[in-house]
């Protein structure tokens, strides 16, 4: 959602992602006159999700958050864990508990009002236990944002609408390495089988110049380029249709081949500092560069296929429709699906407050990686983009499991 069923999804993959890896800016000092021994950089210990006890006294805004607003996304989520097996393991090595412990905390919340803010904090309070997440104790972490994006476009080729949107073709083969080694839940790689073993699929750059044309994959066309690419980081949207009518599309494969950040290309050109860039600046100048936009673009190997969504959307990677503000994307290494999150985090527009607000684990991305990261989806139209394209936040959350679940403190 997978982001959006997705994203290699795609996540999102906004400011933070589009500079991943840039190396900081430093200022050379004089050289010395003895060269000094070589720095010996200490090895960072893998990352690792620990948990420490906490009082919901102790969650920053708790008393005061419209919680009610996240009982339609915990309902799905309860939803879809009663249609998974009693005895399954949540979470690295069951942290989370299994799907019985769910059960019953689910079964309350269902018969809980709607709008009803007090009765779900104190049913919440009486339930759950926090947890404050850390990534071996350094309990900091970042937090992005991504949106359902915006597009104009047509059911067939005409005028203005040149771009395709492709269907996943039929020899895209997609393999969840955790299937074959536990040590490598949550990753995938995709490809195509010649003469039986799996190779690289067509890159970006080779899908832009006609591989694969003339297999029946458009599934429609819009009137810009830049749109059709953020919509593959975003990994959903609403195309609106020359008569007025919109479809929902959404993410459904991903040609295997790694995300690359193009912040990180402008960066390295010098059209872009690195304080600059964010998902307005890439798009302001790609828009002002025309010439050199695809060939940026290009510079990404990732491409994403697309579905026609029916219903309700978008689809995040739990299977379930994304809310507005209370859905969060995860690194599903470490937060298992359908999760209560509090999340405490800097606003990206309103600087000098925070959002403090229950949320719920229920997509993944590429560029979520780590225990304590985290992208809010925000929605669809122009505050939800902007507010996703401005989102580098540092921040914290504390995960709230049943009571009954023993984690191991770290």
């Amino acid at each position: 959602m997978d982001r959006l069923m997705r994203r290699h999804s795609l996540a999102v993959l906004f400011a933070f992602g589009l500079l991943t890896g840039c190396a900081p800016q430093s200022v050379k000092p004089p050289a010395p006159t003895v060269a000094p021994a070589p720095a010996v950089e200490a090895e960072r210990p893998a990352a690792r999700l620990t948990l420490r006890p906490a009082r919901f006294t102790d969650l920053p805004g708790w008393s005061v958050d419209r919680t009610a607003e996240a009982l339609p996304a915990l309902l799905k989520s309860c939803d879809r864990l009663a249609k998974q097996p009693a005895d399954r393991p949540l979470g690295p090595d069951g942290m989370m508990g299994r799907i019985r412990d769910w059960t019953g905390p689910c079964a309350v919340i269902a018969k809980l009002p709607p709008g009803d803010h007090v009765a779900l904090r104190r049913t919440v309070e009486d339930l759950f236990q926090p947890w404050a997440a850390g990534d071996n104790g350094q309990e900091e972490g970042l937090f992005t944002g991504y949106y359902e994006s915006a597009l104009r476009g047509s059911l067939k080729r005409q005028g203005k609408y040149q771009t395709p949107l492709y269907k996943r073709p039929s020899d895209l083969v997609m393999v969840e390495l955790g299937e074959f080694r536990p040590n490598l839940k949550g990753e995938r790689i995709a490809g195509r089988v010649v003469d039986g073993q799996l190779k690289p699929y067509a890159d970006r750059r080779a899908i832009e110049s006609g591989a694969l044309n003339g297999k029946g994959l458009e599934l429609l066309y819009v009137d810009d380029p830049v749109d059709a690419f953020f919509l593959q980081i975003q990994g959903s949207g609403r195309v609106t249709l020359p008569d007025g009518n919109q479809i929902r599309v959404g993410y459904d494969g991903q040609n295997g081949h790694p995300y690359f950040a193009i912040g990180r290309e402008l960066v390295a050109r010098g059209a872009l500092t690195k304080d600059e860039v964010s998902m307005q600046s890439i798009r302001a100048w790609l828009e002002a560069n025309p010439s050199k936009a695809a060939e940026v673009m290009n510079t990404n190997p990732s491409f994403v296929f697309f579905r026609r969504l029916e219903g309700e959307g978008p689809l995040g990677a739990q299977g379930v429709a994304l809310t507005p503000g209370r859905s969060l994307a995860v690194d599903r290494t470490f937060i298992a699906y359908g999760v209560p999150v509090w999340l405490d985090t800097e606003d990206p527009v309103q600087t000098k407050t925070r959002v403090r607000r229950l949320m719920v684990a229920q997509d993944t991305g590429g560029a979520i990686r780590g225990p304590v990261r985290g992208d809010v989806f925000w929605g669809h139209g122009p505050d939800a983009e902007h507010r996703a394209g401005l989102m580098k936040s540092s921040g914290r959350y504390w995960l709230l499991l049943p009571k009954g679940i023993t984690p191991p403190v770290s």
